[in-house]
């Protein structure tokens, strides 16, 4: 229990999270898991904030794809006071999602998040999974 709380404080210490410049980009690095989504708000390639959640009982039937999304649009949602308005970048895991924006097929629920996406001046970026450790880690929690 020492040693959770310890990395805790590491995690939300001063030298790891920096106050955000407005005018400065930001990167938004996103991934799903089957237990979970977690994100992290990044500027300069220092972190922001950090966000997680455990997946609701029907999300844990969502294809892989959809969770993917999905983390995409928690982030968006959660940072919505850094990001609208500004121009910024996507990373996630999920390669497909890369084409998001040129499927012609999508079901309603995609369609629901399309439409919210489009409010967002953001492109989105394919970032390998072996890169992208703390979303991965904060997904698995």
């Amino acid at each position: 229990m020492a040693m959770k709380n310890n990395l805790s404080e590491r995690l939300t210490s001063a030298p790891v999270l920096v106050i955000p410049e407005v005018g400065r980009p930001f990167d938004v690095f996103c991934d799903a898991s089957h237990q979970g989504l977690g994100c992290v708000l990044m500027q300069e390639k220092r972190v922001v904030a950090y966000a997680s959640r455990q997946l609701k009982v029907h999300e844990r039937n969502y294809p892989t794809h959809d969770l993917e999304l999905a983390a995409v649009v928690f982030a968006l949602k959660i940072w919505r006071h850094y990001l609208y308005g500004a121009r910024f970048q996507v990373f996630s895991d999920h390669k497909s999602l890369k084409y998001l924006f040129d499927q012609k097929e999508l079901n309603m629920r995609q369609r629901r998040w399309m439409e919210f996406l489009k409010d967002y001046d953001f492109q989105l970026m394919y970032h390998p999974g072996k890169a992208n450790v703390v979303a991965d880690a904060l997904s698995r929690k």
